[in-house]
């Protein structure tokens, strides 16, 4: 059985051939953190693989604000996470420049917040090295429009926004080129072990079923919230936090800057601008784990997003939700805060050799989207030390793929289709790499989404390319089904084109019933005015139509 590994030509690895090849450093997780220590380990010489039991950014890291965090908001409460936060918020303006959006940030003070909080605010940022500017009232109005003009006071900071989608594929893409592995859709179920030491992972394929193991000298646990999980397959403990927060998607990019209220940290007090749209979040609610696979946005949490970020925007009163969806924080359990805001964001990094006498196995937690390439670095090095490898670190220095400051202008401008909000559209979600889509006629050069601009030229390149085997790996790729219809037509013209590269018609019917009922999870608890008439009009086109009545392999959920 061959896996499916990122780039689907030369360097597909067969999974009977992985149990007889031993690597340095196995990776359990593909998120940001995960992705970002297989780029490090691989740049670093270590024979690498990273082990996904879904897709990339399938969990926390897909399922955030896409802030470019300036640290600010944990400037008062934890000044060590926001010293981090700003300086890899510098670093990532270099080296992932196709992934971020420097817009900068307001934080605004409302009357009925106050303005001693301010004060000590801005001395907070300026302690941690945040660039904290007091601005007056009428020109920070002038700069964003779109913030509340009742606003008493407000302070420009260094936020922007970044596309953990690109990020996280930026970083599997340098692993790759660096010689690293990559399975995805294989769960680890078990570990293989001599004594006290960990010596590989027992894998099981989501699609076959098939078990096989994987050798390897360090284990890295990156799965974020799942770690928890994992951990207690290698006999350890590890206590995690689940903290859900819900997030609304509005219909188009109401603000330019981020918008945040200065304030203590609390629900609803950010909103960020991020391609064609924006996000306001987040709530703050301690859940089970047993709901960490499939969380649902409730009613109160949408009318608490929505009341509380008008005061934000007013705009946001009259403009369309596109959908509500929430992610699970990887935060460390703490037993005196019920929210989880108080807890630290700090980076945890756990020698489970040296905490509980168990060799080979390296926990990377906590931390944030944004400190993803210093949490990887931190791994790295604890891997490096165990295996007596030398090398130093140049994640910081080098860019990632599609950031290359050489590159070309014909390169990199390709394949650029620009949107109506003059934010670039290919050339951001590919940079310096837009080079290699290429429409060798009229037929590639058509969009196949509309809403984000995705031609059939780029949608082929990532099912070649960018480790593509679904529509929603699709949509993670290219924003496919992401704009305003939410995959109305788009879906449809998507599986057409995953059908010629499987010919298996019936797998890609599957797939686009699982795709159309993943879209309406997110649309279904701000189901009001056009978006309701949008999921009637899908569902005749779906259900009518097409005959997908919802009675699909379940197996094809969780993708």
């Amino acid at each position: 059985m061959v896996c499916y590994c990122f780039i689907k030509e030369s360097n597909q690895i067969a999974m009977k051939n992985i149990p007889h090849k031993e690597y340095d450093v196995i990776i359990i997780g593909g998120g940001a953190t995960g992705a970002g220590t297989a780029r490090d380990c691989a740049m670093r010489g270590l024979k690498t693989i990273l082990i996904e039991r879904l897709d990339f950014t399938a969990g926390a890291t897909g399922r955030n604000h896409g802030l470019l965090h300036s640290g600010a908001r944990y400037a008062h409460a934890d000044p060590e996470s926001a010293a981090e936060c700003i300086e890899e918020n510098m670093i990532l303006r270099k080296i992932a420049r196709h992934c971020v959006e420097e817009t900068d940030g307001l934080f605004i003070t409302l009357p009925e917040d106050t303005l001693d909080y301010q004060n000590a605010f801005v001395e907070d940022c300026r302690k941690c090295g945040i660039r904290a500017e007091v601005l007056d009232p009428k020109e920070a109005i002038r700069m964003e429009p779109a913030v509340n003009p009742d606003l008493i006071g407000v302070v420009k900071v260094p936020d922007g926004s970044v596309d953990p989608f690109r990020l996280t594929t930026a970083n599997i893409l340098a692993a790759r080129l660096n010689g690293a592995d990559i399975v995805t859709y294989h769960e680890i179920i078990g570990f293989e072990r001599e004594g006290d030491r960990i010596v590989g992972v027992r894998i099981k394929s989501k699609h076959t079923g098939e078990e096989s193991a994987v050798y390897g000298k360090v284990t890295i646990n990156a799965a974020g919230i799942w770690g928890h999980h994992v951990a207690q397959l290698a006999g350890v403990k590890v206590s995690m936090y689940p903290a859900k927060g819900a997030l609304l998607i509005f219909g188009h990019r109401i603000n330019n800057m981020v918008i945040n209220r200065c304030r203590k940290p609390a629900d609803a007090d950010i909103l960020v601008p991020g391609d064609t749209i924006c996000v306001v979040g987040t709530t703050s609610t301690r859940i089970p784990f047993s709901e960490i696979d499939k969380m649902d946005v409730t009613p109160s949490e949408v009318d608490l997003l929505l009341r509380e970020g008008i005061k934000l925007s007013p705009a946001l009163a009259y403009s369309r939700v596109l959908r509500a969806y929430a992610g699970v924080r990887p935060l460390v359990a703490s037993d005196h805060d019920p929210s989880g805001r108080s807890i630290s964001r700090g980076i945890v990094c756990l020698d489970h050799a040296s905490r509980d006498g168990l060799e080979g196995f390296i926990t990377i937690t906590g931390g944030k989207l944004m400190t993803y390439r210093r949490m990887a670095e931190v791994a790295t090095d604890l891997a490096c030390k165990k295996l007596g490898v030398g090398k130093p670190c140049e994640t910081a220095e080098i860019p990632l793929p599609g950031s290359e400051p050489n590159a070309k202008d014909e390169e990199r401008k390709a394949h650029i289709i620009e949107l109506s909000t003059e934010m670039k559209a290919t050339e951001g979600r590919h940079g310096s790499w837009s080079g290699k889509i290429r429409a060798s006629d009229e037929s590639e050069e058509a969009l196949i989404c509309e809403c984000e601009q995705v031609s059939v030229a780029e949608a082929e390149y990532a099912i070649n390319k960018l480790h593509v085997d679904n529509l929603i790996n699709l949509r993670r790729r290219t924003r496919l089904g992401m704009g305003t219809c939410q995959g109305e037509l788009c879906a449809c013209r998507g599986a057409g084109l995953l059908e010629r590269h499987d010919k298996c018609t019936q797998r890609r019917l599957d797939d686009l019933a699982s795709f159309i009922n993943e879209r309406w999870h997110g649309m279904y608890p701000v189901c009001w005015g056009e978006t309701l008439c949008e999921v009637q009009f899908t569902s005749w086109l779906y259900q009518g139509v097409m005959g997908l009545d919802g009675n699909y392999d379940k197996k094809n959920e969780a993708l």
